[in-house]
């Protein structure tokens, strides 16, 4: 059961599976939002993302970077990234034809930046996420299949519990 359902702008479903939210600059104790922080945080977020979820490609939607008037410091001018920070892994039917629906399905894993910590769903999300080209960055896996004979009960190795 996935978490949502976004519905892409190239009419293509894709799943929720699993989202991870977090506060762009909770832990910022010091300093100041710049160009050289948000490299390192996004950077910190695609690794973050490949090591929670091997195997899977991993797509980064760049960023909006807002420029207030504000006094630049030593690392630069001010560069301001959305609120709240998301990683979300995806599914959807497979994307090569000729793969058993029931076999396969496709997989990307998502980070994505927006103004305020809502689940994407529907058509109603941030319009960066439905213009995913799910077709180029996603890919096709197998779903995995219970050995045969490791049922519990089956070929006479006991009963079922």
């Amino acid at each position: 059961m996935s978490l949502a359902r976004v519905h892409l702008g190239s009419g293509r479903s894709v799943d929720l599976c699993e989202l991870r939210m977090s506060s762009t600059y909770g832990g910022l104790l010091e300093g100041y939002p710049c160009k050289p922080l948000n490299d390192r945080t996004i950077d910190w977020l695609l690794r973050s993302a490949e090591r929670a979820f091997p195997g899977t490609p991993v797509h980064l939607i760049p960023p909006p970077r807002e420029y207030p008037d504000q006094y630049a410091g030593a690392f630069g001018p001010v560069e301001v990234l959305p609120a709240v920070t998301c990683v979300g892994s995806f599914r959807s039917e497979a994307l090569d034809p000729a793969h058993d629906r029931s076999l396969y399905r496709s997989r990307l894993t998502v980070v994505w930046f927006q103004p305020s910590p809502r689940v994407p769903s529907g058509c109603d999300t941030e319009p960066s996420l439905r213009d995913l080209l799910w077709e180029r960055l996603a890919e096709d896996e197998e779903l995995q299949r219970p050995p045969l004979g490791l049922v519990p009960g089956a070929r006479g190795d006991g009963p079922a519990r």
